[in-house]
Formats: structure tokens, sequence, C-alpha cells
């Protein structure tokens, strides 16, 4: 009885163990990954191009058909030996030494450089999978700072509420207009926090427990909290740019959710989950080395390689079809016996073996097509070194942005960390009015300005890595 209990409570664990690593691989970033590179459509395209290449090389890599001629005379024609009344002739016309060769090796060395095609673009489906990752990434984030700080501001508020009430709120605001210069509005940057002032309105339909205050309040609070009462209509005015900020956000959440679907080609409301936190770790120094072989992997530089060395087995081969083809057959005429015929070779058939040769007497085209191979060499020469510089110059582009994101993490975690020290401080002293309302939120919003770039930074870290990544392999 005991065994079994114990063997039931194992078999669980198993299957609980188990459901819970399938669901960490579904919701990771390798287990998408590996979904786009089996299902994204340019991926598969690129794959049957690469197969359908593959096919040349058997078509190139066979003889010219052998033709067949078959002749059957009306009326026999007599002959010494008889009367001939049909004739057979078959040829196989073999090219010069190397041809086939040559048009193989072509073929092969242009299937391999669609297979680093097919290649090159899996490794920008991968990079676009990974943005579309970070960006959801961002945007989660962004939404997450900004309900931390929509809660804030209702404790602001309720803190507001209760210096109006007790009638003290007059006193902080007085001395924080002079501290602030005579002005108590604080500076919201919209462009660090994509709030705009459409969601003042929202904010002023919120005044209801403020006109509760106040009309709960007797004359003596009425005519010494009027400052305070403009503080919380102040509070309530980015309270509502901030509902208004995250109703855009979770717009902008779905819109990266359908780019990230599409990139798996499945449908565009299949929910992600997303990632919850992303790595900070410093790249291996291999990836950020600059040398002489920085690119040797990219597949769009060894594309180009195995393509001036399909054009030098093209140039051999047109310079090998300038000699003469060679033709073997054989010739059957049919014979039979004829009555005025005494030859002892009557009504024998004869068998006549034959040499074809051909005569590449005119020799502009064959000079026209290996100058024109020598061409697309020169060409794709300069295709190679063009493409190698745009390489290097989108590495040093993404190694600024990687350098550049990791000074920015660390100058906002720093400045984040000092901003919550100073809110922290001036919460605690404004509820006891010896802060003003406008200093609160102005150190509350460079907290939630720094947060956002924190997270942005990360974004660009991470971004960074995958493109560099991207163009080193």
């Amino acid at each position: 009885m005991k065994k079994s209990i114990i063997k039931k409570i194992v078999f669980l664990l198993i299957a609980l163990a188990g459901s819970v690593s399938g669901y960490s691989q579904t919701d990771s970033l390798t287990y998408y990954l590996d979904i786009a590179g089996k299902n994204n459509p340019t991926v598969l395209q690129r794959y049957n191009e690469y197969l359908a290449s593959l096919q040349k090389v058997p078509q190139v890599g066979s003889l010219p058909d052998p033709q067949l001629e078959m002749g059957v005379f009306l009326s026999p024609m007599e002959l010494i030996s008889g009367n001939q009344v049909a004739e057979i002739k078959l040829m196989q016309m073999f090219p010069w030494f190397g041809v086939i060769r040559n048009a193989k090796d072509e073929m092969s060395l242009m299937a391999k450089a669609k297979y680093e095609t097919m290649r090159d673009a899996k490794l920008q489906v991968y990079y676009d999978v990974q943005r579309a990752w970070f960006d959801l990434y961002k945007v989660n984030q962004n939404i997450l700072i900004s309900e931390k700080n929509l809660n804030l501001l209702k404790t602001i508020e309720r803190l507001t509420l209760v210096k109006y009430k007790s009638g003290t709120a007059n006193t902080g605001s007085s001395s924080g207009s002079k501290m602030s210069g005579g002005s108590s509005s604080p500076t919201i940057s919209s462009g660090s926090t994509g709030m705009n002032t459409s969601g003042s309105t929202s904010g002023m339909s919120k005044s209801s427990p403020t006109q509760q205050a106040s009309s709960s309040i007797g004359p003596m609070g009425s005519s010494s909290g009027g400052t305070g009462l403009s503080d919380v209509y102040q509070i309530q005015i980015e309270m509502g740019d901030l509902e208004n900020n995250i109703a855009s956000l979770k717009n902008e959440k779905q819109i990266v959710l359908s780019r990230f679907n599409s990139l798996l080609n499945r449908p565009q409301r299949t929910q992600v989950k997303g990632p919850d936190l992303l790595s900070a770790e410093p790249l291996d120094s291999l990836y950020l080395s600059v040398l002489d072989t920085l690119f040797i992997r990219n597949p769009m530089l060894v594309m180009l390689q195995y393509e001036q060395q399909s054009l030098e087995a093209r140039r051999k081969m047109q310079k090998q079809m300038g000699y003469p083809m060679v033709g073997l057959g054989v010739n059957y005429s049919v014979i039979n016996k004829s009555d005025m015929s005494t030859s002892t070779m009557n009504g024998q058939d004869m068998i006549m073996p034959m040499v074809t040769l051909t005569l590449p007497v005119y020799r502009k085209k064959y000079k026209a097509m290996q100058i024109e191979t020598n061409l697309l060499k020169t060409a794709s020469a300069q295709n190679y070194q063009a493409t190698a510089n745009a390489l290097q110059s989108e590495y040093y582009e993404a190694l600024q942005l990687y350098n550049d994101a990791q000074r920015r993490m660390k100058l906002y975690e720093s400045q984040s960390q000092l901003a919550k020290r100073t809110l922290d401080i001036l919460i605690k002293t404004f509820s006891t009015s010896n802060s003003s309302l406008t200093e609160v939120l102005r150190v509350r919003q460079q907290l939630f300005d720094y947060d956002f770039k924190e997270v942005e930074a990360l974004t660009d870290l991470n971004r960074a890595e995958a493109w560099i990544k991207r163009l080193r392999q």
C-alpha cells in the first residue's frame, strides 16, 4: 500500500517537473527562434531555391542525348549484295575533355552560394525575432513602470488630501512656491514619457474625492487650502496623462506582438508571454576584437566567394567549349536478298561505325563568352569589397551602440537610485508639510524618466549584442 502511494507521488512529481520545464521552454527565446527557422516563409523560400539549384548539377553533368535516325525505303534500293529496305543511325556526341567536369563544378558552387543566401536569410530572421523579443520586453517594462508611477501618484494624492483636510497644505505650498521662484507647476517631459495633454480631461473627471473633501471642510479649510486644492488637481492631471500613456503602450504591445507572430508565420493574435528579464552580461572578447578575418564566416561574403569560384569554373568550361566535339555512332543497313544477285553477301545486313567531329571555326562567340565571364568575375570581386566595407561600417555602428548602451546603463542605474532616495525623503517630509508638492512631482518625474531610460539602455545593449553576433556569424 505504501509502495503504491510512493509510486504515485513520484509519478506526479515527474509529471509536474515535465510540465514546468515544458512551460519554460515554450516561453524561451530559443524556442521561438527554432519556430522561426522552421516556419518563416522567407527562410523556406531560400531553402527551396537552394534545393532547386542542386538539381542543376545532374543536368549539366550528363552527356548530350544520343541521336537516333531511322529511315525506310518505300521502294527497296537495289544494291549489288541485295535490296536495301531500311537504314538506322545512332550517334552519341562527347564534349571536349573537362567541359562536363567544369560545368558540374560551376553548378555545385552556385548551389553552395544559394545555401549561403539561405543561411543569411535565417540569420536575419533570427535577428528580427530577437529585436521583436527585446521590444516586447521594453513595452512590458514601460507598462509596469507607468503603473508603478500611477500608484505612486495615488499615494501622493492621498497625502495631499490629508493635508488639505487638515488645513496644512497652504504652508507647504507657500514654501514650495518660494523655493521654486514663484513657479509651482512641474515641467513634464512628454518626449521621455510618451505623455500628452489629452489625458488631462480624464484626470479632471476624477476630482470627485477632492470635491467631497472640499465640501466636508469648514470655512477655515476652504480659505486656507486653495493652493492645496490646485495641487490635487495637478496630481490628477498627471494621473490622467499616465493612464493615457499606459493605454498607448498597450496598443504598441499589440503591434509588437503582431510583428513577432508574423516572423514566426502564425496567427497575429497568438499570445506571447515575453521576457521578464534581459541579460546584461558583456559580450565575449572574441566578438569585440577587430581582426582582418572579422567577417570570414559572414554568409554574404562566403556567397560571393562561391560566386567567384563558379565563374572561374565557367571560364574554364567556355575555353574548352571552343574545342571540337567528337561523336561516335553506328549505321545499320537492313538488306533483303535479291534474286538477281549472285554475290556471296546477298541479303546480309551492313554495319558501319561512324565518327563525327564538330568544327568550331566561328571564334567570336567563344571569345565573347570568355570576356563576359571575366567582366562578371571583376564585378563580383568589386561587390565582395563593397559588401566587406559595408559590413565593417555596420559592425562599428553596432559596436558604438553596444558601448553607448553599457555607459548609459551604468549612468541611469546610478541616477535612478539617487532619484529614488531623494523621492523617499521628499515624500516623508511632504507628509509633515516640510516640502512642496512641486519638488515631489519634479523628482518623481526624474525617477520616471530614468527608469524608462534604463530599460531602453538594457534593450539597446541586447539589440547591439544580437547585431554584432549577426554580423560575425
